[in-house]
């Protein structure tokens, strides 16, 4: 089932999310609905918060398959880059935002199995930007003050 996107400045986006205690088949579906609404919305992450749901869990696809995070945490981060982001819950804004280059991520998976993965490029940012999402920051957080108010007297 394709659900709502939330966008801003719903406030569910600014809380940070709840872990999942136990994969159970709600979870199960809620992910396999994510799946198809980010898919749906032509997107490669998406978050619980941006459907309205405050729990950690965190869908992926950029171009290798479908990846599901479930109370994901970065262990590690190296190296920086500046890259071009947008998101699903911030539509027609697209920024260019310093991450790291690479990171180590530990989750579950939809079985509830730990798994460690170390990613870069693509991926590695849409890990980050996603847990942020987790964290209640938005991609509008990651500007400073200065960059807010020129986009909106230039409507960039």
């Amino acid at each position: 089932m394709i659900l709502e996107l939330k966008q801003t400045p719903n406030p569910l986006l600014k809380k940070k999310a709840e872990e999942v205690m136990k994969v159970d088949e709600e979870i199960k579906i809620l992910v396999k609905d994510m799946l198809e609404t980010m898919y749906a919305n032509q997107g490669v992450g998406l978050a619980a918060p941006q459907v309205g749901v405050s729990k950690r869990v965190v869908v992926l696809d950029v171009g290798s398959g479908p990846k599901v995070f479930i109370n994901p945490k970065i262990l590690k981060k190296k190296g920086k880059e500046i890259s071009e982001e947008g998101c699903l819950s911030v539509p027609g804004v697209f920024l260019k935002l310093k991450r790291a280059k690479e990171v180590i991520v530990e989750a579950l998976d939809e079985e509830g199995n730990k798994f460690t993965v170390e990613a870069e490029g693509l991926l590695a940012r849409c890990l980050q930007q996603e847990v942020d999402h987790l964290n209640g920051i938005l991609i509008l957080d990651r500007i400073s003050l200065l960059e807010k108010l020129k986009r909106m007297i230039f409507r960039k």
